[in-house]
């Protein structure tokens, strides 16, 4: 329950403030990357991969996975970054000391990651259309998808940015697991062309339920029932934030 309304929303406007300052940095990195994947993956080599009995481009199938992937990135990289050198200049305190609950303070600082993932994934799909035509036939369903990863991988930055003692702690969740998650989740091929023990694997993998979550609501397709994907993701965001709320409530590597 938010009781501090005006002290959540300035908490907000400074995280979103703080990386469109470095927008060079923070949105358009991602967008040059993902027209060099859609150029490389879709235009160069995917004229060569029949895709036609899904009734799409190669090009078409990859472009949700590739915004799942930047919306991942965008939103852990905002948080971790944010909360860690708050942590390592100690200004954290400022926060800590101001009239706010552990949940406006976890939410102003979520803000900035799901504000960060939403204009990536926008700037995305806008690229996209350069190389193909993308349609949306669902957008509540992609809504909901974009707002649902960004609080998972936003809340995952955060614990990232507690559990880090230095700048090479930092990225290893990311470099290490969250990045190969991603690229065996099915963001440049379908689950089903890889071998039965593979694919078994890859059901266990949570990457696998949002890109398809996130591929349903652009191309109508999914490899699971959305169903699934719709309650993991809702459950897992609900998961991520109520563990980051506790942990600043303990003041977990908080507190000096």
């Amino acid at each position: 329950m938010i009781i501090n309304p005006v002290g959540t929303a300035s908490l907000s406007k400074r995280e979103i403030l703080r990386f469109l300052s470095v927008a060079s940095q923070t949105i358009f990195p991602p967008i040059v990357t993902s027209m060099l994947f859609m150029y490389i993956f879709g235009v160069a080599l995917g004229q060569r991969i029949d895709f036609s009995r899904m009734g799409m481009t190669y090009l078409q199938f990859i472009v949700p996975g590739i915004m799942t992937m930047h919306l991942i990135s965008s939103s852990y990289e905002n948080t971790s970054s944010s909360l860690f050198i708050a942590r390592w200049h100690n200004h954290i305190q400022e926060v800590l000391l101001a009239p706010l609950s552990y949940f406006e303070m976890v939410l102003g600082l979520l803000a900035g990651g799901v504000a960060r993932g939403f204009l990536v994934v926008c700037g995305v799909f806008l690229a996209a259309t350069i190389f193909v035509p993308v349609a949306i036939p669902h957008p509540v369903v992609l809504l909901y998808f974009i707002l649902s990863i960004s609080v998972i991988f936003a809340c995952a930055g955060m614990i990232g940015a507690l559990w880090a003692e230095d700048f090479s702690m930092l990225n290893l969740w990311h470099v290490y697991l969250i990045v190969p998650l991603i690229f065996m989740g099915g963001v440049f091929h379908p689950i089903e062309i890889l071998p039965r023990s593979i694919q078994i694997i890859s059901v266990f993998n949570p990457m696998y339920y949002l890109v398809n979550g996130m591929r349903y609501s652009m191309t109508g397709m999914t490899e699971v029932p959305l169903a699934q994907c719709v309650v993991f993701s809702f459950f897992m965001a609900l998961l991520f934030f109520f563990v980051t709320v506790y942990l600043f409530k303990i003041g977990y590597k908080l507190r000096t």
